[in-house]
């Protein structure tokens, strides 16, 4: 009985198995920035422009998955993107110059962009009746890669140098993996949704003919539209936006902001950039909550937590030590990963299930366009102002983010 009960949990483990293996191919390039200057002899701007790359990619994903999955199934698209991204991660096993790290980064940004978008409808058809808590599970596994990916750069440093630089072996096992599991999930998810009772999805995926789902996706542009005619709608996106800007600028400079404007070393900065990831088991919590008492007040709470995590960072940068310094990196992630599963399962209470993987997949586009062009934003202002005007901004945006969601919130109440 045991089994089987855990059997049923296969598509939420292998769909984060998947999320968890892009978003640690994306979390092992922060850390390395430092090395990659040496490397490659290019400057932090020149590194936030690649990354932002990526993210530009990834971003640009969002909507056409989202909207292909309507059409031909989730199942296919996000395992198509797993194969992109595992050939983007096995390009970087070559020694090579900066233009193929850069075109590499835009390759996984492709392949990853395919999945959260996608993913979100999936698991909501697979696990109707927790949403909010099969979300918090698959964000949480999602974020744990973010804490894997510094202390495998670390282990990684040490390593023999197969491939002309230690780091190279980091991507080697990321591709194979991925590829790995992108064949599981190919496999089995199917099977799953099969055994599901909304047949929009089960027909789509299983490869059969569905006339409700072709008229369905007729008009879709229209209704995509139609969303940003509904107010709150349009301030959670807003929402979003905000905070994907400063999270985002965040994670791409924190392990290299910690160690250049603090006493900390750059291994202990290494160290408190996986600490948060390590917080991310709060996603579990948040998303059950929302379940419970409705996704608004969590993402209030979890939104206020964040800036003042941030705020803290910032301005203890000066004084702190590694304990004060790593509690606000700790609340900053508590309010950030707690976040996320909630967003995703409110907007999935107010768009449309006939457009549901590609309204999902407009709002993913606009935050992750926000949040592509941060690294690049954030790196050119810390080699002109320097990183404590760039990471105020970062403040700036994720306390805005917060203050129009506790409006949303007393509106909604």
């Amino acid at each position: 009985m045991t089994v089987r009960r855990l059997a049923r949990f296969d598509a939420l483990a292998l769909t984060a198995l998947v999320w968890f293996l892009g978003k640690f191919l994306r979390y092992a390039f922060p850390p390395l920035f430092g090395t990659l200057e040496g490397t490659y002899g290019v400057s932090r701007t020149a590194l936030g422009t690649a990354f932002t790359g990526f993210m530009v990619v990834y971003a640009a994903m969002q909507f056409p998955s989202g909207a292909l999955a309507d059409r031909i199934g989730g199942v296919r698209v996000i395992a198509a993107g797993g194969v992109v991204t595992a050939v983007g991660a096995l390009v970087l096993v070559v020694d090579s110059p900066f233009v193929v790290l850069a075109g590499a980064m835009v390759l996984m940004g492709a392949g990853t962009g395919t999945t959260k978008t996608v993913a979100v409808d999936l698991l909501s058809r697979v696990y109707p009746a927790r949403t909010g808590r099969a979300l918090g599970v698959f964000d949480t596994i999602g974020a744990m890669a973010g804490a894997a990916a510094p202390a495998a750069v670390v282990l990684a440093s040490g390593a023999p140098a197969l491939f002309g630089a230690p780091w190279r072996t980091l991507f080697l096992a990321g591709g194979v993996g991925t590829l790995a599991i992108t064949v599981a999930f190919a496999v089995r998810v199917p099977r799953r949704l099969q055994n599901r009772q909304k047949p929009t999805a089960d027909g789509v995926e299983s490869g059969e003919e569905d006339d409700d789902s072709d008229a369905a996706t007729e008009g879709a542009t229209s209704q995509y539209l139609g969303l940003f005619r509904r107010p709150r709608f349009v301030a959670f996106v807003a929402v979003t936006v905000l905070f994907s800007f400063a999270y985002n600028g965040a994670v791409a400079f924190l392990p290299l902001y910690l160690a250049e404007e603090t006493v900390l070393s750059v291994v202990t900065a290494n160290l408190l950039f996986s600490a948060l990831f390590l917080v991310s088991l709060v996603q579990l919590a948040t998303g059950d909550a929302s379940d419970r008492v409705g996704p608004l007040p969590v993402l209030a709470l979890t939104l206020v937590v964040a800036t003042g995590g941030l705020v803290a960072v910032l301005a203890l940068s000066a004084t702190g030590g590694p304990i004060v310094l790593g509690g606000a990196v700790v609340a900053l992630g508590l309010g950030a990963h707690g976040y996320r599963p909630v967003r995703g399962a409110y907007l999935m209470t107010v768009v449309p299930e006939s457009v549901a993987g590609g309204g999902l997949g407009v709002v993913r586009t606009l935050l992750m366009t926000a949040g592509a062009a941060s690294p690049a934003i954030v790196g050119y202002l810390s080699e002109t102002a320097g990183f404590g005007p760039a990471f105020a901004m970062l403040a700036v945006a994720m306390g805005g983010a917060a203050a129009l969601t506790v409006v949303l919130w007393a509106l909604d109440r």
